[in-house]
């Protein structure tokens, strides 16, 4: 039978740890953040951040998400339809891509894993209205107090100056979902950057 635990803090890390140890697919809700809820299997859990393959609404493979602890309001362990979706991926051919060793004790070891995994990346990040805004785009480096990513507008159109992000303001990654890839498979590689006006490096503020 299904469990749904509310958290505050306490507890969160161990359940999520014993869904990854057990492959338990699981069912959380971001409440603060969206309406909506994702589902999948744990494939790590640090510090700061807990990674989530995530299994869409079609029963597909939505990719990998990496989300803050804090954010998590509710927790189903195991997802109550969990044995009718795992059948049904089963079936697709579909397993869970949970990669070893992915870093999740800070967001700045975690960008560089992701853009390590894939040529354009999710970065979501916190807005005044206390909800997530999503930037989508190729990693393009990192310094010490964020890092910059040349963005794929909505019309998959490369963005010819590189945006930049502090640390604080990420909330979630994702990697390798299938609107991102979408986008990048209709931009292709993404062209050479324009520096700013009067400056020899890269960026601008997002």
């Amino acid at each position: 039978m299904a469990k749904i635990l509310e958290f505050k803090t306490n507890g969160l890390r161990a359940q999520l740890r014993e869904a990854q140890q057990q492959q338990t697919m699981v069912r959380l809700w971001r409440g603060e953040l969206e309406h909506g809820s994702f589902c999948g299997y744990v494939g790590g859990v640090g510090r700061e951040f807990v990674l989530l393959w995530v299994v869409g609404d079609g029963l597909t493979d939505d990719g990998i998400y990496v989300m803050r602890h804090r954010d998590i309001t509710e927790l189903e362990s195991p997802e109550r339809h969990h044995v009718f979706m795992a059948k049904a991926l089963a079936l697709k051919g579909i397993a869970p891509r949970l990669p070893r060793g992915f870093p999740l004790d800070s967001i700045r070891d975690a960008v560089q894993a992701a853009g390590a995994m894939s040529p354009v990346i999710g970065v979501h990040v916190d807005t005044e209205e206390e909800e997530e805004v999503c930037y989508i785009g190729h990693l393009v480096r990192v310094d010490d107090d964020g890092f910059y990513l040349q963005e794929l507008s909505p019309d998959a159109e490369w963005m010819r100056q590189a945006s930049f992000f502090a640390w604080d303001e990420v909330s979630t990654l994702s990697i390798g979902d299938g609107y991102a890839q979408s986008l990048l498979a209709v931009a292709g590689e993404p062209p050479a950057l324009e520096p700013e006006p009067g400056d020899a490096g890269i960026g601008r503020m997002h």
